[in-house]
């Protein structure tokens, strides 16, 4: 792997997409395997890389080819040889059962349509005593129909949000435990970009952790 003294990633890697950072939460360590969900242009692949280091392994899904072309020549330019990206859906996730120690997202899930199915995946593909470490937009109190219904708001990771009470529903139901939602209370979403409607503190960055029961 070829590093400089800070491991600074390509820029082309960062996306300015996420909302948080999954990987203080997830507390990787060396040998682990890794799944990025929605993993874009790769920036937190290829930092989880560095953190298990050349007897772990880290894997990007994302469902756009583009995004899957890109983190690829982010990791040739980066040379880091541990990490591999594939083409897929969060709902349906390319990989085997129980073959990972660690599931991280940033601000991912809260697009999916089927969020039940995505924490079945999850469920799935981890191993007894895995890990899940997301951060993702998180609704305080449940959204407007006008809200949920917006494309655009939709699209700006607003209308997706869900509350931590159907968070913590999801993870039960699929067998979760040690569950922990924190939200970021520098990160609430003021405004959307898109429509210039205001939320105030409806909906912030969110940290969400929780183990798979063994």
């Amino acid at each position: 792997m070829r590093y400089g003294a800070s491991y600074d990633t390509p820029a082309a890697a960062d996306l300015g997409l996420g909302c948080g950072n999954p990987l203080p939460l997830a507390a990787l360590r060396s040998g682990e395997t890794v799944l990025d969900l929605g993993s874009g242009g790769g920036r937190d692949c290829l930092l989880a890389a560095r953190a298990v280091g050349v007897g772990g392994r880290v894997i990007g899904v994302d469902m756009t080819p583009e995004m899957v072309d890109l983190a690829r020549a982010c990791a040739r330019d980066a040379a880091v040889d541990n990490v591999e990206f594939r083409l897929g859906e969060i709902e349906h996730l390319p990989l085997a059962d129980v073959s990972v120690d660690v599931v991280i997202s940033n601000c991912v899930i809260n697009l999916a349509a089927d969020k039940a199915a995505v924490f079945r995946e999850i469920r799935r593909v981890l191993k007894p005593g895995g890990r899940l470490a997301i951060t993702d937009t998180v609704a305080r109190a449940p959204l407007p129909d006008a809200v949920r219904q917006n494309l655009d708001l939709v699209a700006g990771c607003i209308g997706g949000a869900i509350t931590p009470e159907e968070i913590v529903g999801l993870l039960k139901a699929c067998d979760f435990i040690d569950i922990r939602i924190e939200f970021d209370p520098e990160t609430a979403c003021k405004r959307d970009g898109t429509t210039g409607m205001d939320f105030g503190d409806l909906v912030s960055a969110a940290n969400v952790t929780a183990t798979r029961h063994r």
